[in-house]
């Protein structure tokens, strides 16, 4: 790993050795790096805010020795992957995961996302079903039950957070200095009380406030919230509202912790809704807002069996 005079770690700081490799991939006219183990059925595993492809470190090794080709890419704008200056709306997001599909050789896959990565897999399968085998989503309610829960106080509460990245420049400030640490807080209040007394917290802590620094990682990850946010008026994102009216086919595996503090379960809850294939609710007990890394061993289990099916 090179560090810049800045003192910021650069792009190969998340190339982590492991059971697993690392490439990049060209796709919707980007480079979208992976990291990837396993031979079979394709299992793409995307990730949240603010994290990168690590998240789903234990899943890569559980999956693939399940009999799966596990992927984890860093979503555009995060970790190795490209930067550009555009494209962080979900409709562009989900033209990324379609082309990586095809990239990978590949004419579907079972789409696994956390938290922005869920409502990136809700998007896919709508705007691109074809591509969407089987879903799970993880943390996150469907965009538009999402849309419909901000009337409700208490979610309004926990999104207090979307608010503060709206403002130009400052958020990506103080995500990247170093005499503050943001990334360490919002951990630290949407996950369960449990994992954040263990060494696996703390060093989750360590890689995502590094990969936060990485040099325009802090700039995409924003712009994710800030599209979010002003297009609920503009053209683009009622045209979007409108499209994700479009019941989702592939079959819906929905995980939520009880105890998420970001993503209420009483917002998530009802998104099945929008899912005219099978469908299933999972709350687990005892968990915040990161299953995949609270408890690895059950959403690894889960997303295995969804995806054998």
């Amino acid at each position: 790993m090179t560090v810049p005079e800045d003192g910021r770690p650069d792009a190969t700081s998340v190339l982590l050795p492991g059971p697993w490799t690392h490439r990049t991939i060209s796709a919707n006219g980007i480079g979208l790096h992976v990291a990837e183990a396993g031979e079979g059925p394709l299992v793409l595993l995307l990730h949240g805010f603010p994290q990168f492809w690590w998240t789903w470190r234990s899943q890569l090794v559980a999956l693939a020795a399940a009999g799966f080709h596990a992927v984890a890419p860093d979503l555009r704008g995060y970790g190795a992957s490209d930067k550009p200056p555009r494209g962080y709306d979900l409709p562009t997001l989900s033209a990324d995961v379609a082309a990586l599909v095809r990239a990978l050789g590949e004419k579907d896959a079972v789409v696994v996302g956390h938290d922005w990565g869920g409502l990136l897999g809700w998007t896919t399968a709508a705007l691109h079903p074809r591509m969407v085998r089987r879903l799970v989503v993880l943390s996150m309610a469907h965009p538009r039950r999402l849309r419909a829960g901000m009337a409700d106080r208490a979610q309004r509460r926990a999104s207090r957070y979307f608010l503060r990245f709206q403002v130009p420049r400052l958020p990506e400030r103080m995500l990247t200095r170093a005499d503050d640490d943001p990334v360490a807080d919002l951990l630290q209040r949407w996950s369960g009380p449990a994992w954040t007394h263990t060494a696996d917290f703390a060093e989750a802590v360590t890689r995502y406030r590094s990969a936060s620094r990485i040099p325009q990682a802090a700039y995409g990850a924003m712009e994710y919230h800030r599209w979010a946010a002003r297009s609920q008026l503009r053209p683009d994102g009622l045209r979007y509202a409108r499209r994700m009216a479009a019941p989702v086919t592939a079959p819906t595996l929905q995980l939520h912790g009880e105890l998420d503090t970001c993503v209420l379960p009483s917002t998530a809850r009802g998104s099945g809704r929008y899912v005219a294939g099978a469908y299933e609710w999972r709350e687990l007990p005892e968990i915040g807002h990161f299953p995949q890394e609270e408890v690895p061993d059950v959403v690894s289990a889960a997303v295995a069996q969804w995806a054998q099916a």
